[in-house]
């Protein structure tokens, strides 16, 4: 029994993302059908941040939990996700405005390179400052200052449909659009690239570690900038699926070689 119920706690907390994604979507049901039956636009925050939030954040709980180990500290992701929001977000803000006012049109070329390094901000903080042991941390942490910047960043356009539009449908159709498309975005990018990053402290060979890292951010503003700029459905489709099959594949190499560790330390301790 002593045994089991590790186990089962385990087993609960690997589906926690089932319970985050459906908390969130039935949340969001509730209150789209009292605002709209009410007509009473104050809970229209609580619309966006739901719609906001639900995806990226049942992603990174996904990332967290759904292995044998937690990967990260709770609170190293938490602070990351709203620190990474809010200052990326922020610095984005800042340097697309200051892009756009001296090259016009041509800015757009450059969202890529400063999005994706204004989502690194957070996490190289964090790399000084906990100097991390374990690489497989890092997809978690990227994913979690993905997730932030993703959150804040919906929220705004999902406002400014709403005073484009006049209409909460129309505002409906940008949430659920984004939420479908958050882990193919700034989710997954800032989560290998992250990962990457993570590596480079312990590596053997930090000079290849960084190289790999800078190939990483290179390749996330490439998927940014094609995602941007490219209207044609194929595209963004080959964006979506290349996205999210490194996502996948590094949040399961991640709790794979967790599981591996652990049972190497069992059988060690055993002996």
């Amino acid at each position: 029994m002593i045994e089991q119920t590790p186990r089962r706690a385990r087993g609960l907390r690997r589906l926690s993302w089932i319970a985050v994604l459906a908390l969130g979507v039935v949340s969001y049901v509730v209150v789209l059908e009292v605002m709209v039956s009410t007509r009473n636009l104050n809970f229209f925050p609580s619309l966006l941040l739901i719609g906001a939030v639900t995806v990226p954040l049942t992603v990174l709980v996904f990332a967290e939990n759904g292995g044998r180990r937690i990967p990260a500290p709770g609170w190293t992701v938490a602070g990351t996700a709203i620190a990474g929001g809010i200052v990326g977000t922020v610095t984005a803000g800042v340097l697309e405005y200051r892009s756009e006012q001296q090259l016009g049109a041509a800015a757009m070329l450059l969202v890529g390179f400063i999005e994706e390094g204004a989502k690194l901000v957070v996490p190289l903080v964090v790399v000084l400052l906990a100097r991390p042991r374990d690489p497989r941390a890092g997809i978690v942490i990227g994913i979690a200052s993905g997730t932030g910047f993703a959150v804040l960043e919906t929220m705004g356009y999902g406002f400014q449909e709403l005073l484009r539009a006049q209409d909460v449908a129309a505002v409906h159709q940008e949430l659920l659009l984004r939420a479908l498309l958050s882990p193919a975005g700034h989710v997954a990018w800032t989560g290998f690239t992250v990962a990457a990053l993570w590596r480079v402290p312990t590596a053997a060979r930090r000079g290849r570690a960084l190289a790999a890292f800078l190939g990483a951010y290179l390749a996330a503003v490439v998927l940014h900038t094609v995602w941007d700029v490219s209207g044609s459905l194929p595209v963004h489709v080959v964006v979506v699926v290349v996205s999210v099959a490194v996502l996948l594949v590094l949040v399961h190499r991640a709790h794979v070689s967790r599981g591996a560790e652990d049972r190497r330390a069992a059988l060690a301790a055993g002996r």
